[in-house]
């Protein structure tokens, strides 16, 4: 057994992630597929202030992908049958949890990605608004009536939850880029399966693990961490995916758009993003190139 947090410090060793949480149960090390924790960790995720391992993580690839998507797949069905204000009070759980757990995982967040832990504060309270939004959306999924050229006839349109969705989300925010896919896809009443960066992938673990506490049914919403190119590709050639939702560079949007051709996917995809800053007359130049 690991001596306990005031024993290493009293030896001198620096306190872990785990250590500084205030519930350490946040801090997975294992993939979420069909409602169980899985996988055998083997990646380590480091902290890329000081290069100090944070948590191991499971590998996974092309197996393991289409285990996650057909888990979706099974689960669609009554997922997509529940009624909006169901959904709707799940996903409301979801968020409270998250906003009530801020402290917790801004730490992971920050500890994994590196920005100041007042901006990852301010994101988890982004991610959780997006999924308070979605939440209240769900109730509002209306349908309309279109005018027809016959007396006799009315054209009736209703808006249906698709099916599985693939979301590929990347490492610079891994909190607001996870809940803007997959909440208004739980929202609509379809499943996810879920392949966040592997640079960041436990604040994805976290909100997850606050989703199962939520009530999500085991299936509606998978986490798979690993061989991305694998991954992507299942996500993007299985005929049970009917979604890809990807940000991230143009280069690989354009190699999920191939792959996804295959089955004519509709895609969903933010590419090539850059973040520009303006620098003063007053500033010092050789510090700015540097730090571009």
């Amino acid at each position: 057994m690991n001596p306990p947090a005031t024993a290493r410090a009293a030896q001198g060793s620096a306190p872990t992630l785990r250590d500084r949480l205030k519930d350490p149960s946040l801090l997975r090390e294992q993939c979420f597929v069909d409602g169980a924790w899985t996988g055998t960790p083997a990646r380590a995720v480091t902290n890329p202030a000081n290069g100090a391992e944070l948590a191991k993580i499971p590998v996974m690839s092309t197996a393991e992908t289409t285990e996650a998507v057909e888990a979706a797949e099974r689960a669609f069905p009554a997922w997509a049958k529940f009624t909006a204000k169901r959904r709707s009070n799940i996903l409301r759980k979801w968020f409270e949890l998250i906003i009530a757990n801020r402290e917790d995982l801004a730490m992971i967040l920050t500890s994994e990605q590196g920005k100041p832990l007042t901006e990852a504060l301010g994101e988890i309270d982004i991610g959780g608004a997006y999924v308070e939004f979605f939440a209240e959306e769900a109730r509002r999924v209306y349908g309309e009536t279109i005018p027809t050229q016959r007396p006799d006839a009315r054209l009736l349109a209703i808006r249906q939850p698709i099916g599985v969705c693939g979301a590929i989300t990347p490492w610079n925010f891994p909190c607001s880029m996870i809940t803007r896919k997959v909440s208004p896809a739980l929202a609509a009443g379809c499943t996810v399966v879920l392949k966040p960066a592997n640079e960041t992938p436990l604040t994805a673990l976290a909100l997850v693990a606050l989703a199962e506490k939520a009530g999500v049914p085991k299936g509606v919403f998978n986490v798979l961490t690993g061989n991305s190119s694998a991954i992507g590709k299942v996500l993007c050639e299985h005929p049970a995916v009917r979604f890809i939702g990807f940000t991230g560079s143009t280069e690989v949007g354009k190699i999920l758009y191939q792959q996804a051709s295959v089955g004519v996917k509709k895609l969903g995809l933010e590419l090539g993003g850059n973040a520009p800053f303006v620098v003063f007359d007053d500033a010092d130049i050789d510090a700015a190139v540097d730090g571009a």
